[in-house]
């Protein structure tokens, strides 16, 4: 997959684009995700990652390249195909601030996935698969009829989480879903992610800057630099044994505590 914005002068090009000046935030990526792995993409601020992810859950339109999911042309997908597909493919939001709609209660900013992709459900029943999924994500029945700013960023962070999976989707990206957190309540909404994708059988892909982010979680890893994918492996053998300059930096650049 390739995506290029507008670019400032003096910014990388790509030939063949004439007098139109253009930067490749995404440069000819080509990678596959397993079931019910958890696919780890590190790199740093303006590798290509968010953009990456927001191309993965047709937020945005790649300018050339191909996705498939589950067998279906996920690019080309249209009408009744298309609105399947969006609700097995969700994603959680790097500022759960800015995220959720300031103006809505929580039980609508949860349950309005379910009122888009199922308006057949009763009131009632859109009440109950609220109301367990809150549960699910560790908040109480009584967080329904309160407003985001009520809440703590893990909890708003929880609360996202909750609205991306109530549709049971297959496939969540989770762009960094804890930058914004300190680091203790970061933690916490991993372990959270990790306990929910083996509870509902999720794929993962994990977007990061921070390696111990990634470590944590991934079965296998991704290393971005440029707009392209430098080095690919299990997350033992590119954590421990990495083979690109890249990575051996990132690696080295990770804070050592020592006693």
């Amino acid at each position: 997959m390739r995506k290029s914005f507008e670019a400032p002068r003096g910014a990388r090009q790509r030939p063949g684009n004439g007098s139109r000046r253009r930067t490749w935030v995404v440069d000819g990526l080509t990678f596959s995700v397993r079931r019910g792995e958890t696919l780890g993409i590190v790199g740093e601020s303006g590798s290509g990652k968010t953009t990456l992810a927001r191309m993965i859950v047709r937020l945005i339109k790649p300018d050339s390249g191909e996705m498939h999911f589950h067998g279906h042309d996920w690019l080309r997908a249209q009408g009744e195909e298309l609105r399947t597909l969006r609700s097995r493919i969700q994603m959680v939001f790097q500022d759960p601030v800015a995220s959720l709609n300031a103006r809505m209660r929580i039980a609508a900013i949860v349950s309005e996935p379910v009122a888009i992709h199922e308006p057949h459900l009763k009131r009632r029943e859109r009440q109950t698969r609220t109301l367990e999924m809150l549960k699910a994500v560790g908040l109480g029945t009584d967080s329904i009829a309160r407003y985001p700013h009520e809440f703590s960023g893990g909890q708003r962070q929880r609360v996202g989480i909750a609205r991306a999976l109530i549709l049971r989707p297959d496939l969540v990206v989770a762009d960094e879903p804890v930058s914004a957190l300190d680091v203790s309540v970061g933690a916490q909404i991993l372990e959270l992610l990790d306990r929910l994708r083996r509870d509902f059988s999720l794929t993962l892909i994990l977007i990061s800057h921070s390696l111990p982010v990634i470590a944590q979680l991934a079965t296998r890893v991704a290393v971005m630099q440029g707009g392209r994918f430098v080095e690919c492996g299990t997350a033992d053998q590119v954590l421990r044994s990495p083979e690109h300059p890249y990575t051996q930096a990132l690696l080295q650049a990770v804070p050592q505590v020592r006693s």
